[in-house]
């Protein structure tokens, strides 16, 4: 449906991501990392903007999410922002940011909310970092968990294959997201692991899950827009539905404009003042 056919102009918030699930709707989710993106993103009518971590590689071109820093996140997260009037937007906090422990957690959380002006923050991790989810929750910020394969966790894992094949890892990761929604996160990330899986986290949980990789038993599903755009060509993993070939596109439209002015054809007399 059209983002203009959408009836339901309201905020998005993180409550009614949970009554999405509660009513069996479907949550739709994009990346945008600047302003102009993401403004297209929201009048097309999605529910959920991520402000991913991605944009390391996607903006910067860095081969992994882990260089980038939290001063890069609030600038791409407050572009976004500035741009959104509908979507729930959720920044991500970087590496780095979290991992050493609760009071450095809480501290970097707060300046991501103050300074970007996002709606709700995502970490990477289940038990192992409950204590600073936590302790953010109880600073008043949303938390979306995240689950699965973890990116910036790539240097343990060493690969981007499906993560919690195995059943000790599997039942690792359906005892980390009842903790995460015990806990109080109001949603959670699952990427790259067995559909069958995916489902029955789903299905056992009360708050919505978010899939990438992760079949089409989840509540919802997210993708990095430049990927379903077809921006980017490289990367083609299984779960990837391109929806455009804009790669195409912008590469013969700046090959025209080049061709028109090297051959004096812009600008033309109309063109010019």
């Amino acid at each position: 449906m059209a983002g203009y056919l959408v009836s339901d102009k309201r905020k998005v918030t993180t409550r009614r991501f949970i009554e999405m699930k509660q009513k069996g709707e479907k949550i739709s989710m994009l990346t945008s990392y600047d302003f102009t993106t993401a403004g297209i993103v929201d009048k097309a009518g999605i529910d959920g903007i991520l402000v991913g971590d991605s944009a390391s590689n996607v903006m910067a071109g860095n081969s992994t999410t882990l260089p980038v820093t939290i001063e890069q996140m609030i600038y791409h997260a407050r572009s976004v922002v500035r741009a959104v009037d509908r979507a729930l937007v959720v920044c991500d906090m970087p590496f780095g940011t979290y991992q050493i422990g609760s009071h450095d957690g809480v501290k970097n959380a707060i300046k991501i909310m103050k300074e970007s002006g996002c709606d709700a923050l995502k970490l990477e991790g289940g038990v192992e970092i409950i204590d600073t989810i936590r302790r953010i929750l109880d600073a008043g910020i949303p938390v979306m968990g995240h689950l699965g394969l973890t990116p910036q966790s790539i240097n343990k894992f060493g690969t981007y294959a499906v993560r919690a094949q195995e059943e000790e890892e599997a039942a690792k990761l359906i005892s980390d997201a009842h903790a995460l929604a015990d806990i109080g996160c109001f949603a959670l990330v699952l990427e790259k692991v067995p559909a069958t899986l995916a489902a029955r986290v789903s299905k056992e949980i009360s708050i919505p899950t978010i899939g990438i990789g992760a079949g089409n038993g989840t509540d919802g599903q997210i993708l990095v827009v430049s990927d379903m755009l077809g921006m980017t060509q490289g990367f083609s993993p299984r779960f990837l539905r391109r929806y455009a070939n804009l790669n195409s596109v912008m590469t013969d439209a700046i090959g025209r404009y080049v061709e028109d002015v090297k051959n004096c054809d812009f600008p033309n007399e109309k063109e010019s003042y």
